[in-house]
């Protein structure tokens, strides 16, 4: 069964206190979805809503600002890729022949400041890495920024890297996000004014490799070929591979796989196998670059390089415009921002964008399959391949 995004939306990204009503957000995201797509509120046969920080069936409420025709939704909270798991399950059902038609959105009203427990009067399950790096004599630290500090710290010292490299991905981010209308930060950044940004954690996670918590909404449309062909779909990206994979024993062995190692090269594994191409033929993505050393691990997790050889990478420019991939040409969830809940539908929104070509000045000339990372800890890794239709 082939599924295509059929049409897609977001709102821009604020800074908490600066948003409106995540109703309200929402509502803008679905209406824009069902516009780009070409298609009634009547179409839509279910819908799936993924947000972290909200109430059982803020699903529902946020869809009723947009339209009540009472069809079935499915609210999903999965970490920071619960808006991936969202198209995740859209897809899935398209995929079973239940419904042609079915609507992904996300949304999220964050606070300032670090991420904070939504019920602190029970464990997390978030204590479970926390117990493994209290075992490894792991420094402390906010959650976090520890455990994506702790995997970049155990990847500098593996490969004799220097901090240096997550700075400059952060240049490289910011500097995409220049030429887009939607990101949070766009004035660009040089290397020495990342190293020397307040110090987060362990002596060089600094501030600006760190993304900001944010507020918005994104939404996606998706359809099976038949239902395309029927409502003259034209401008639909095709899914050729998507993946979810979720934590083995192995991954409480150390920090970079605590972090999503193992299950993310699994993930990949199985889309490109599904979707019968590889690495190389990709030519943009958007990755989930919370902080920047997860970018540069994922680098390797997904295949761009061999182990180890992310500098290389970084060094040659093979992340950016002119080179092998561009990676984050949104300016990623860096300059962006993350709503969570948002953020996976914001990906789909930004690859589906540029596989039509209408990206504007950051479009990445002749692309034709774009890749999509989305990781929750501790909930699961979710890679999504695309194809111009």
């Amino acid at each position: 069964m082939t599924v295509q995004v059929a049409g897609v939306s977001l709102t821009p990204f604020k800074k908490p206190g600066q948003h409106r009503p995540f109703r309200e957000m929402a509502a803008d995201a679905i209406r824009g979805a069902l516009e780009d797509a070409g298609l009634e509120p009547v179409d839509l046969q279910a819908a799936y809503a993924g947000y972290i920080y909200g109430d059982t069936g803020c699903g529902q409420h946020a869809l009723y600002e947009a339209l009540q025709t009472g069809i079935p939704v499915f609210n999903v909270n999965n970490a920071c890729a619960s808006g991936s798991s969202a198209l995740y399950l859209a897809r899935q059902a398209i995929m079973s022949g239940r419904v042609d038609c079915a609507l992904a959105f996300g949304f999220e009203e964050m606070q300032p400041g670090a991420l904070q427990a939504a019920f602190p009067d029970r464990e997390a399950a978030g204590y479970r890495i926390e117990d493994q790096l209290n075992e490894q004599g792991i420094e402390a630290g906010p959650a976090a920024p520890r455990w994506f500090g702790a995997a970049g710290k155990q990847y500098l010292e593996a490969y004799n890297a220097s901090p240096s490299i997550f700075a400059e991905v952060a240049v490289k981010t910011r500097k995409h996000a220049s030429a887009n209308p939607h990101a949070l930060f766009r004035t660009p950044i040089t290397v020495d004014e990342v190293m020397a940004s307040p110090v987060i954690y362990d002596g060089y996670l600094t501030k600006f490799m760190c993304c900001p918590p944010s507020c918005g909404a994104a939404a996606a449309v998706l359809v099976s070929e038949r239902f395309a062909k029927q409502k003259g779909i034209s401008s639909g990206v095709e899914i050729i591979g998507q993946a979810m994979a979720t934590d083995r024993e192995e991954s409480w062995k150390d920090p970079m796989h605590m972090v999503g190692k193992e299950m993310v090269r699994r993930a990949a594994n199985a889309v490109y196998e599904e979707g019968s191409f590889g690495p190389e033929d990709v030519d943009v993505i958007e990755l989930h670059d919370c902080f920047t050393p997860n970018e540069v691990l994922t680098y390797d997790n997904i295949g761009l390089c061999e182990e180890g050889e992310a500098p290389k990478l970084i060094a040659d420019g093979d992340n950016t415009y002119g080179g092998k991939w561009v990676v984050n040409p949104s300016g990623g969830l860096m300059s962006k921002g993350h709503p969570i809940g948002a953020t996976g539908l914001a990906q789909c929104t930004e690859i589906v964008q540029q596989l039509r070509g209408a990206s504007g000045e950051r479009q990445v000339e002749g692309a034709r399959i774009g890749l999509q990372h989305n990781i929750g800890l501790v909930a699961g890794a979710v890679i999504t391949a695309y194809r111009k239709g």
